[in-house]
């Protein structure tokens, strides 16, 4: 006697309802390239960690038992000490004098010379993006001790600089700066401004706008993200720049304030749990500037990067 098996009936959906998600197998590709950006993050935060962890124990607790030995106590006193020692007030206001002129100064002239580039029909444009472009290429570094001669020997009125040249003064370093990040500003925003819709530009000239016009009222408001997120980038560098004010200011009540943390420093001993909770002192800004032009940034990078 033989038995035949009966089909099991069709499964019915209730119309309406959505179709179960099918799960679908992951690849073992994609778990390596997640597995190497966690590896990478880590990497990139464990310093920064290292030092959170560090400046909240004390020094004798850390040179007994080591660095990555288990906290018995965690304290904010080192971040009191620092900032009344460091006086990061005064050097706070000193990278602001340094840092937001310089900032406003590139994002104008970047915007002007990206928008002449890029919307107005001039001889050259392409060499002179490439050459702006090709400025970047250039090591910083070399031009340290001629332009340490040639600040040393331009003169300056005394409300301007109380040395009477431009070394030891704000300005070089404001100079510098400009004069090192133009070239990428004008790059970024000249390719942003040629994502544009053209028709904006041809009904304004039809309606008697002028050149100024038609970059300052129609264009800048429209490369507002892009603005937002090059001035993060600007700030960020400019905040974080050593070497310059090293370099062309003496005086040390005018320095920004990472080079302050050079205050921290003992003569013949060092607290580096000290040093560790000034330097996450002043990091904390470049990250609450972030934080605050965090949907700008992301909208300034991601526009732009396909039509349509």
């Amino acid at each position: 006697m033989t038995t035949t098996a009966t089909p099991a009936p069709p499964t019915t959906r209730t119309p309406g309802r959505p179709a179960p998600p099918r799960r679908g197998r992951v690849r073992p590709g994609r778990l390596g390239v997640h597995a190497f950006l966690m590896a990478v993050s880590l990497a990139f935060l464990a310093p920064l960690l290292l030092a959170v962890y560090a400046s909240l124990r004390p020094y004798d607790e850390t040179s007994e038992h080591g660095y990555f030995s288990l906290p018995r106590k965690l304290s904010f006193d080192y971040y009191r000490q620092a900032f009344s020692d460091a006086e990061l007030t005064k050097y706070f206001l000193n990278t602001l004098i340094i840092a937001v002129p310089g900032v406003l100064i590139v994002l104008f002239f970047a915007s002007f010379v990206a928008f002449a580039v890029s919307r107005l029909d001039l001889r050259g444009s392409i060499v002179l993006l490439m050459l702006f472009t090709a400025g970047n290429l250039l090591p910083q570094q070399v031009l340290v001790t001629p332009l340490y001669v040639v600040f040393t020997r331009i003169p300056l009125p005394y409300w301007m600089s109380d040395s009477m040249t431009m070394f030891d003064s704000y300005w070089a370093v404001v100079v510098v700066h400009v004069g090192f990040q133009i070239g990428f500003c004008v790059f970024v925003l000249a390719n942003f401004m040629r994502t544009l819709p053209k028709e904006i530009l041809e009904a304004a000239v039809v309606d008697g706008a002028g050149v100024w016009t038609r970059y300052w009222r129609i264009t800048l408001p429209l490369c507002r993200p892009a603005l937002a997120a090059l001035g993060t980038l600007q700030f960020t560098w400019m905040y974080n720049d050593f070497l310059w004010a090293l370099v062309f200011i003496s005086d040390g009540e005018k320095l920004p304030v990472t080079s302050a943390l050079n205050n921290l420093r003992g003569q013949f001993f060092t607290d580096y749990n000290l040093l560790a909770a000034g330097s996450v002192i002043v990091a904390l800004p470049t990250v609450v500037v972030f934080l605050l032009l965090q949907r700008h940034f992301i909208a300034g990078l991601t526009l732009g990067s396909s039509k349509g």
